[in-house]
């Protein structure tokens, strides 16, 4: 895998601009890795394509995820 670092990470939209609700996501061939801006040696979380979609599919349409 591409190392962190040279990753292209994204800034959720709907962080908080006090600057102190970030999160970050960035596209890998597996999925997506999500993280806290502040904090990005800190811990990753991977979510594998499939449940990613169906997260993002759920937001766009306002309904609840399972």
């Amino acid at each position: 895998m591409t190392a962190l670092s040279q990753l292209t990470w994204i800034t959720s939209s709907y962080s908080g601009g006090s600057g102190t609700e970030c999160v970050q996501c960035a596209h890998v061939e597996t999925g997506t890795l999500i993280r806290d801006s502040k904090w990005v040696g800190g811990p990753v979380v991977r979510v594998g394509t499939e449940p990613w979609c169906m997260f993002i599919r759920s937001l766009r349409q306002g309904t609840p995820s399972a």
